[in-house]
């Protein structure tokens, strides 16, 4: 009998190996790991409901219902200029939703996004300052001001940093080094210290949904 459950005990560990970490799904504000990688979810409950579901690997599934403010995904707790992020994923909008690379510096406190896929939208109050090709496309330049917002620091006042890619893909690379030398020619620069780094999907007075697949391991090697 002990035997027989002994190899029951195996076999069983040895199946929740194989199907990797559990699914674990989030409502409330958040930050941590799952199967190696970095998430982050954030909503400003100001309306309407967001969930998001923690895959295994990178990937992940968010939907939103007349929401405030939501930005959730996956990634890197330390983000770094020379990264490459291949990703894949399922994207819808809304009417005011999108799909970017997205992260944060400290010293001085950037908030930065390499937008992918969008709905009808463009950084609210900005000029574009110019063009950067990489990837296969062309994405156009922006940078804000946000004064006494909502931040990694708690409420306060910094710039954020656009490139938004001017025909709309939902699979693809990123290479965010080349985003960084486009800003800095326009005097752009990037914090000292990096924070998190992810593939984030925001949604702004909006509903919409994304299913989102990094094919960039947490250790930075491609997934073969």
């Amino acid at each position: 009998m002990e035997i027989v459950l002994y190899k029951l005990t195996i076999v069983l560990l040895f199946t929740g190996y194989l199907q990797g970490v559990a699914a674990q799904s989030l409502t409330r504000n958040t930050t941590g790991f799952h199967d190696g990688y970095y998430y982050s979810f954030w909503n400003d409950h100001s309306s309407g409901t967001a969930s998001m579901t923690l895959e295994p690997k990178g990937r992940y599934t968010i939907q939103w219902t007349n929401i405030g403010n939501l930005t959730a995904g996956k990634g890197w707790r330390t983000g770094k200029e020379d990264r490459k992020i291949t990703y894949k994923a399922t994207f819808n909008g809304g009417s005011n939703g999108f799909l970017a690379v997205y992260g944060w510096t400290k010293d001085a406190l950037i908030e930065y996004y390499v937008v992918e896929n969008y709905g009808e939208w463009t950084p609210p109050g900005a000029t574009e300052l110019g063009t950067v090709d990489t990837d296969g496309g062309t994405y156009r330049i922006y940078k804000t001001l946000r004064i006494n917002q909502p931040s990694i620091a708690g409420t306060a006042t910094f710039y954020q940093y656009w490139s938004v890619r001017s025909t709309k893909r939902s699979r693809g690379t990123v290479t965010f080094a080349n985003h960084v030398a486009a800003w800095r020619k326009y005097g752009m620069y990037l914090g000292h210290i990096w924070d998190y780094q992810i593939m984030e999907t925001e949604g702004y007075k909006s509903s919409g949904y994304a299913d989102v697949q990094l094919r960039t391991s947490a250790t930075d090697e491609t997934d073969k």
